[in-house]
């Protein structure tokens, strides 16, 4: 159903592909998230997306600047991470890059009391099109889809309803967002802050104790975090290393083939395809490498830091990308600094005493499974 409205409307847009907080991902990782997002979009609807969602709407010029380099036209932000002189409303912006070189991206900037009551005060149809109403000119609203048919029970329907027989009824009008950019001579000049829509820190939460969480008791704190990214960060840049020396003798250009290996994993691709223009040392050792670093980036996925603890189950699950790529690394027979990475995560610690520290949720709850 979904890709028979795109075919019909092409409304639907791409997302960074592992669900990472962009702006904090080093240069590389970033645009590949990006990349892996357009591969993934192009595989499943069929042609290449013009908006990109970001995931927590998480921003910076660095990753504005990566959208554009990769031919995204637009993403969409909440209006507190917009630097203006004046308070920016629900509308059409655009951000120049400093250099003033290339086209920038347009920013569509969302109304937030309108998208708070969508997300949490289930309001009927009528009341969603009568707000629209009331805020006149272009309205948007933005929330996340497990909205409507999880968060709450029967408000995919309601939404519909709204999109389709109340608008129409009230003469309210539900166009593209291209057909909008397309109609626009011009857009105001705005800057963006690092920041995302769901952390009044900018992106704290995803790397300290800044005081958001969902879920745990009054005054947990959240200190497990910053130890968290610190020992995936470890990891990481040893992987770099790994890639630059053993991924060149194996690969013609390992962080280009990277770029390439989701579409090997979709099944765009078939594997000679693949080895024939990146492979030049051994098959499988790059299969290997390459799947290391699958892991590597997949272990960034923001829920391991949005809720209260660090033995949560999304906190478990980004562990055991870390173990599989450790795993990955052992295959080749490189010696991952596996010590060095568990004595930084034993410095985070959970709320549960029988959890216990960071090194003992490794060997107790990550590595059996």
């Amino acid at each position: 159903g979904i890709l028979a409205a795109d075919r019909a409307t092409g409304r639907a847009i791409a997302q960074g592909y592992g669900h990472a907080i962009l702006p904090l991902c080093n240069e590389r990782d970033l645009r590949t998230q990006v990349r892996w997002g357009v591969t993934d979009f192009v595989h499943r609807f069929g042609r290449r997306p013009e908006g990109m969602w970001l995931p927590e709407t998480a921003v910076s010029d660095a990753v504005l600047q990566v959208l554009m380099e990769e031919g995204i036209r637009f993403t969409i932000l909440a209006p507190g991470q917009i630097d203006s002189a004046e308070p920016v409303r629900s509308g059409l912006y655009h951000w120049a890059p400093r250099d003033g070189i290339g086209r920038g991206v347009d920013l569509v900037v969302y109304d937030a009391p309108l998208a708070h009551s969508l997300a949490f005060d289930a309001p009927s149809s009528r009341t969603i099109v009568e707000a629209a109403v009331s805020l006149s000119g272009l309205v948007v609203a933005a929330t996340d889809g497990e909205t409507f048919g999880h968060h709450h029970r029967g408000a995919d329907a309601v939404l519909a309803e709204a999109l389709t027989v109340e608008a129409p009824a009230a003469g309210v009008a539900v166009p593209r967002l291209l057909d909008l950019l397309d109609g626009q001579a011009s857009l105001p000049d705005v800057g963006v802050h690092l920041s995302s829509w769901s952390c009044a820190h900018g992106v704290g939460r995803w790397m300290t104790d800044c005081g958001c969480h969902t879920g745990g008791d009054e005054g947990w704190s959240q200190a497990w975090r910053a130890p968290l990214r610190a020992a995936l960060d470890l990891l990481r840049d040893w992987g770099v290393g790994v890639m630059e020396e053993r991924g060149r003798r194996l690969l013609r250009d390992p962080w280009a083939a990277r770029d390439d290996h989701l579409g090997l994993r979709l099944g765009v691709r078939s594997w000679d395809d693949f080895a024939t223009e990146h492979v030049v040392g051994d098959p499988h050792q790059a299969d290997l490498v390459l799947d290391a670093q699958r892991n590597a980036l997949l272990m960034y996925t923001s829920c391991g830091w949005f809720f209260h603890d660090l033995a949560g189950i999304e906190t478990l699950q980004i562990l055991r990308y870390a173990a599989r790529a450790i795993d990955r690394y052992l295959e080749l027979g490189e010696s991952p600094p596996v010590h060095a990475f568990l004595e930084v995560l034993a410095e985070a610690r959970s709320h549960d005493d029988a959890v216990g520290d960071g090194r003992r949720l490794w060997f107790d709850q990550v590595l059996p499974r």
